[in-house]
């Protein structure tokens, strides 16, 4: 059983095709999504319909549950708030149904899923540094957690103590609990323009990393908002070509506090 943890998404429909076939060319037998699949971009309908129609385990993110209510935007600025009435206005009733009804927090297999917080998953909080992961360490009733919110890749570990760092790949150690951020289809936010996901090989407890390398070559769709159509000019698009650039070291992070955590670094 080897799962493929996609997350954040946020309506970008050419992200989602190259992961989807990168996906595939990796033999993924399951899949699970972190939530976010709409926001953003400029595909919110498409990208729902492609999540939906796979029927793979999913929970609620934030841009899932503004866009599938009439709720006000108090606390959003202008351009956001713009965004979010566009993608409502994309989505018909029976899709809104559907993404208002998704679960904060699951269960899969041997993993759980749910996309920021485990101790206040309804709330958005935020999951940066140890502190914020400890928290949701004591809500965490599965060796594993998968988490997304945040854009940006990165783990956590809790044996006697909570460390944290980016990675690559890991094995899974008995005893110890991970919250794992899978990083962002859609939209990366840790500096590097790929989209990524992690590949869990179930049977053999390891973890590894995809990425690709993204470009802003197309134009802007006039039919959609400036808050959407602002992804073409930050790159968050993707013209469907792909470059592994994965190079593996037999040493620990130990600056970073794990131990069989490989690095990761980009071809050019």
């Amino acid at each position: 059983m080897k799962f493929a943890i996609i997350a954040d998404i946020h309506a970008n429909l050419e992200a989602l095709q190259v992961v989807l076939e990168d996906i595939k060319s990796q033999q993924c037998t399951h899949y699970a999504c972190l939530g976010d699949v709409v926001g953003y971009n400029a595909d919110p309908k498409k990208c729902l319909d492609i999540v939906r129609g796979m029927g793979m385990p999913i929970v609620k993110g934030n841009h899932d549950e503004y866009c599938s209510t009439d709720g006000p935007l108090d606390g959003f600025n202008p351009a956001a708030a713009e965004a979010v009435n566009w993608t409502r206005k994309q989505l018909t009733d029976d899709d809104r149904l559907w993404l208002r009804e998704l679960k904060y927090v699951r269960m899969v297999t041997n993993f759980s899923i749910v996309h920021a917080t485990l101790d206040g998953p309804q709330r958005w909080g935020y999951v940066f540094d140890k502190l914020a992961a400890a928290a949701s360490f004591t809500y965490q009733n599965t060796s594993i957690c998968f988490f997304g919110h945040t854009h940006v890749p990165v783990a956590f570990v809790r044996d006697s103590v909570v460390r944290g760092g980016t990675y690559s790949k890991f094995k899974i150690e008995s005893g110890k609990k991970y919250f794992i951020n899978v990083g962002a289809v859609g939209q990366p936010r840790d500096n590097n323009p790929k989209a990524g996901y992690v590949i869990y090989d179930v049977p053999e407890e390891r973890l590894n990393c995809g990425g690709w390398i993204t470009t802003s070559r197309r134009p802007r769709r006039k039919s959609s908002p400036p808050a959407c159509r602002s992804g073409w000019r930050n790159g968050w698009r993707t013209e469907g070509k792909m470059r592994r650039g994965f190079v593996t070291s037999d040493k620990p992070l130990k600056s970073r506090g794990f131990v069989g955590v490989t690095c990761r670094s980009s071809s050019s």
